[in-house]
């Protein structure tokens, strides 16, 4: 009997009462049934080694090399089944076109299990487009190499097999909203042509004992085969200086981090929180985190570059003043909002976008966000 996540556990149970014969019932997670002589059995997961050796199996002399086959192994963690679908779709496919043929099978494999539970986000972002200090930068690379080369250090150089807690990429991304947190996610799945699920954690966090953990788990479980990039926002609603334990809540709240974390930890892929709040999460929290970075609020020359890079090339520009646009005190999420209002402005008359569209953009932007306006000197 395979069971599914919302099984009517009550009408399952009078049903095995009832049975005189033995039964093999199938579950994701542990049940018990105390009124029955069980035994259980944990069937862990498919190794490395036994999900290269299914790919080998079925790919027969269509088999990629090994540096093309190691990756999409590693990569993606999926069942036999999944291994034997993927590989009967590629039939007609030509062997030179195999790998990326397979690369995308695979991410198809996880979306119907996913979609339904985070919203993926299309990966659109390059390095270019990301405006940040560079010592920033150089830790988001480091992020990036050690996706790239995880097959490497924990399967050939036997990491994995000397420890399986760890073993997961787990980053903080912290900063204001609009400072490139999201962007940054983008451009690590876009690097690796990997899915990106954003998770609202304020949406997943639940008042009642044992719910956030069940949430976090069915995410967790989803995004395993996949190999996706998981990005949880908002991880204050989660997190907070939550280690003096007052109350039963308190010890709940613990809880339900330390299971965030250990799934983070476990998880065969890359997991990224973000917070607008760090002074907010407690430093014990965060000693558990393998990345941790501080995405500022730019200053003038950070701005005017957004500025710079912040049309698309189709869209046709009148003389802008890309120094005059970065004296607006705004983060990169709000400069595309004002240029993005400011092209519609411009369409509505039939005119390339000028400073006098995005100057009446940049007003109404302000007082979106509640603050005085005093244009640009330019002006």
């Amino acid at each position: 009997l395979l069971m599914d996540d919302n099984p009517d556990h009550r009408l399952l149970d009078l049903w095995l009462a009832c049975l005189n014969t033995p039964a093999l019932l199938s579950t994701r997670e542990r049940r018990a049934l105390p009124s029955l002589d069980c035994l259980t059995l944990d069937l862990p997961p498919l190794s490395y080694a036994e999900r290269y050796h299914l790919w080998q199996e079925h790919l027969g002399d269509n088999t990629p090399p090994e540096a093309q086959l190691r990756p999409l192994v590693a990569q993606f963690n999926l069942s036999a089944a999944a291994i034997a679908t993927a590989c009967a779709t590629t039939q007609a496919i030509p062997i030179a076109e195999l790998p990326p043929a397979l690369w995308q099978i695979c991410r198809r494999q996880a979306r119907p299990q996913l979609d339904h539970l985070a919203q993926r986000i299309e990966a659109n972002a390059t390095w270019e487009d990301l405006i940040l200090p560079e010592r920033d930068k150089t830790i988001l690379r480091d992020i990036a190499i050690q996706v790239q080369q995880r097959a490497k250090v924990y399967e050939d150089w036997g990491f994995a097999e000397k420890s399986s807690r760890g073993l997961g990429i787990s980053t903080l991304f912290a900063g204001a909203s609009g400072t490139g947190k999201t962007m940054a996610a983008e451009v690590l799945a876009r690097e690796f042509q990997l899915d990106l699920y954003r998770i609202d954690l304020s949406a997943v966090s639940s008042k009642y004992i044992g719910e956030t953990e069940k949430n976090l788990r069915q995410i967790f479980d989803a995004a395993e085969a996949g190999g996706v990039v998981l990005l949880f926002d908002e991880a204050d609603a989660l997190f907070g200086k939550r280690t003096q334990v007052k109350d039963s809540h308190d010890r709940h709240a613990n809880l339900e981090v330390s299971y965030l974390l250990q799934r983070m930890e476990a998880y065969q892929g890359l997991a990224i929180l973000t917070t607008n709040l760090k002074d907010s999460l407690d430093s014990a929290f965060l000693r558990r985190l393998r990345f941790v970075i501080n995405f500022p609020f730019p200053n003038v020359e950070y701005r005017r570059q957004i500025w710079e890079r912040i049309f698309p090339e189709k869209t046709p520009l009148g003389d802008l003043d890309y120094q005059e646009l970065a004296q607006f005190d705004l983060a990169g999420g709000n400069i595309r909002a004002i240029a993005l209002n400011g092209a519609f402005l411009a369409a509505s008359t039939n005119e390339p976008v000028m400073m006098k569209h995005l100057l009446q953009s940049a007003q109404r932007e302000y007082l979106k966000l509640g603050r005085i306006f005093t244009h640009y000197r330019g002006e």
